[in-house]
């Protein structure tokens, strides 16, 4: 089993910062470098879309352009086993529920296919 367990989600203004982490774990999982890492995000009333994956070395950083807008940025620690996205400059358009997610690569991550998926932590962000 793999266990991705996110935090860091809250309230914030319009203009400020989160840092979102996801910590990963389970029998199955002991080889977290392996893995490419990332994020989505779904807010309510639309479809879960794509925010952000890292490669398992960490070199290769793949964004959706239309959400992060160059604000956002994903890393991980391959010791502690854990993935960040660093949200700043942060909008209404924001608010939803951020999900991390480890799959085998950056493209099949992004597809959402065969993904492991978080519980998700909510970001929300006032006008």
């Amino acid at each position: 089993q793999v266990q991705l367990v996110e935090s860091g989600g809250g309230l914030v203004q319009a203009g400020g910062s989160l840092r979102l982490s996801c910590a990963a774990s389970g029998r199955t999982f002991s080889t977290f470098s392996s893995y490419a890492m990332g994020w989505f995000r779904q807010a309510p009333g639309k479809e879960r879309e794509f925010v952000a994956a890292i490669s398992y070395s960490g070199v290769v950083k793949t964004y959706n352009p239309d959400s992060v807008k160059g604000r956002f940025t994903i890393s991980r620690d391959n010791v502690n086993n854990t993935v960040y996205l660093q949200m700043n400059s942060l909008e209404p358009e924001d608010t939803a529920v951020y999900y991390c997610a480890a799959g085998t690569s950056n493209s099949v991550l992004r597809s959402g296919q065969g993904n492991h998926w978080g519980q998700g932590t909510q970001v929300t962000v006032s006008s």
